[in-house]
């Protein structure tokens, strides 16, 4: 990812969770604050509920490549965090892209 760098400590996921705005969608929840930087940062966090490690990751991975081919589209300065739902498991990577762009407008726009 060009313009983006990974949400890695838990207190970052705690201030998007705390100061952020929520969106929601059918597959997908995503909270986004401003970061005072002139990139953005992504955190995936998927829920053990979604089934075991391998399957997990799996999710998180479709999930940052769909927000790699999505990112030129949106500028920069926000914290994102991207949570699935469990309907998350019945989509194709295709509806995945569909639902984040939609959502990631929602906050830009």
């Amino acid at each position: 990812m060009k313009f983006t760098e990974s949400l890695r400590r838990n207190c970052d996921f705690k201030k998007v969770y705390k100061s952020g705005r929520a969106k929601g969608g059918k597959y997908l929840i995503v909270f986004a604050t401003e970061n005072g930087l002139n990139i953005n940062r992504l955190g995936i966090s998927v829920s053990k509920k979604m089934g075991k490690a391998v399957r997990r990751n799996k999710f998180r991975r479709r999930i940052k490549e769909a927000y790699r081919i999505l990112e030129p589209n949106f500028r920069p300065g926000l914290d994102i965090v991207i949570l699935p739902k469990t309907e998350l498991a019945d989509a194709g990577f295709v509806e995945i892209k569909k639902c984040l762009k939609r959502l990631l407008e929602k906050h830009h726009g």
